[in-house]
């Protein structure tokens, strides 16, 4: 077989690659949808009848936090081994599922276990999606794509906000959590059909003849610790949790920190939306200027850009003024933490990338708990407005630095079976 005929997209993983980012994408919209519907009934769940405080409910989003945390450290690892595509077929089937439980809870408790085990499965739609993105990147544009598919995380965002505005105040909470598992039943079947498996481990599964395919997969998680590795991997943990501690903190409690400073319920949950558009803004942007300028000094500016805009949010402001200052704290707050993911996909090798996405995110998950825990806290205190954005200015700020500290140093990110000791510089 010639050279020219061996490279045409004959296999099914080639015939389907163009659905790669779109079902990607969809997964992570279905997730950031389901992991945003708690903040966006938190209001609700605070009046009704299960007697919750800010502070149990705070408890509450942790409980599931801790699910997305256990989900992210074991499924991003375990799909380096089992395959991605199957592990996104198992996350999407399960935490779908578990979502329609919740709306037949009948108390607090159970309602938190079901959201802890419905965090498992969410934890590992990401891991998995931000591998294969970053593998089937066109043209090794790897920010532009990370930033594309994280824009689904934004969208489901905003439409289980609309969603929450148009149906909570007359049908109440529970509704909400049987819509957001009826997309599964299109997505699911199209994955099956559809998705293509990963190159690298299609390479892994049929064994190479020295067996090194299998032998990297088996090393993944102790590549994070290794020379040229380890000082990278312990920074990216850091920017993680800061990163995640604003977009879950933010996405929590911001209704409510609003209405703590005098806003309306309606307009609080407005402003939630706001903040989810300029999210989806902030992405495209990122995507573009990192592919630019490098993922390192994007990040970096990304995390400054939203310690500026968070700590103007402790000025109240009338009408138009305030939606225009969410818009662009959205801009950046949550785009820096998909460009720490971009930048992740950079700078570690193929055969270890799942495990070192999953690392990262398992690990940022402590800031994501750690944000609704700090918020509840502040509302139960009343001191959440101003002090509250003062707070994820804070976090910001540390996430700019620590992304400064992150070596220079990266691999080519095209790495298909083996360790690798060279590397390119990271613009």
């Amino acid at each position: 077989m010639s050279a020219s005929s061996a490279a045409s997209p004959t296999t099914p993983g080639e015939r389907n690659a163009s659905w790669v980012l779109p079902l990607c994408w969809s997964s992570v919209a279905l997730e950031g949808a389901d992991l945003v519907v708690l903040g966006v009934v938190m209001p609700s769940l605070l009046r009704s009848d299960w007697g919750l405080n800010p502070t149990t409910g705070g408890v509450i989003a942790t409980v599931g936090l801790l699910g997305v945390m256990a989900g992210a450290l074991t499924i991003g690892p375990l799909t380096d081994a089992i395959g991605r595509r199957r592990g996104m077929l198992i996350t999407v089937t399960a935490f779908s599922v578990l979502t329609v439980l919740c709306a037949a809870a009948p108390d607090p408790w159970t309602f938190g276990v079901l959201r802890f085990l419905a965090g498992i499965p969410l934890g590992g739609v990401l891991p998995v999606a931000l591998a294969l993105v970053n593998e089937y990147a066109k043209g090794g544009r790897v920010g532009s794509s990370t930033t594309t598919l994280m824009t689904g995380y934004h969208v489901g965002a905003v439409l289980v906000s609309l969603l929450g505005i148009a149906v909570i105040p007359s049908l109440g909470w529970r509704p909400m959590f049987v819509v957001l598992a009826i997309p599964a039943l299109v997505l699911v079947p199209l994955i099956l059909r559809r998705l293509p498996e990963s190159t690298w481990y299609l390479s892994a599964r049929d064994g190479a003849s020295d067996g090194g395919s299998g032998s990297a997969a088996r090393s993944s998680i102790g590549t994070l610790f290794q020379r040229g590795y380890l000082g990278a991997t312990l920074a990216f943990w850091v920017t993680s949790f800061m990163g995640l501690l604003l977009v879950y903190g933010l996405n929590t409690w911001l209704p409510e920190i609003m209405r703590s400073a005098g806003y309306e319920l309606r307009a609080g949950l407005a402003l939630l939306l706001v903040l989810n558009v300029g999210a989806v803004l902030g992405m495209l942007l990122a995507g573009r200027v990192s592919d630019r300028i490098g993922l390192r000094p994007a990040t970096i500016w990304w995390f400054v850009a939203a310690m500026v805009f968070l700590a103007l949010l402790t000025i109240r402001m009338p009408g138009v003024g305030v939606y225009v200052s969410v818009l662009l704290a959205g801009l950046f707050v949550f785009s820096a933490q998909v460009l720490v993911y971009a930048y992740i996909g950079r700078r570690y090798p193929t055969w270890a990338r799942g495990t070192a996405l999953g690392s990262a995110s398992g690990v940022g998950r402590l800031g994501a708990i750690s944000g609704p825990l700090l918020g509840g806290a502040m509302l139960s205190a009343g001191i959440a407005y101003p002090w509250g954005f003062f707070m994820f200015a804070a976090a910001a700020a540390v996430g700019a630095v620590a992304t400064f500290l992150v070596p220079g140093a990266a691999t080519d990110g095209i790495d298909t079976t083996r360790p690798t000791t060279s590397a390119t510089e990271e613009g």
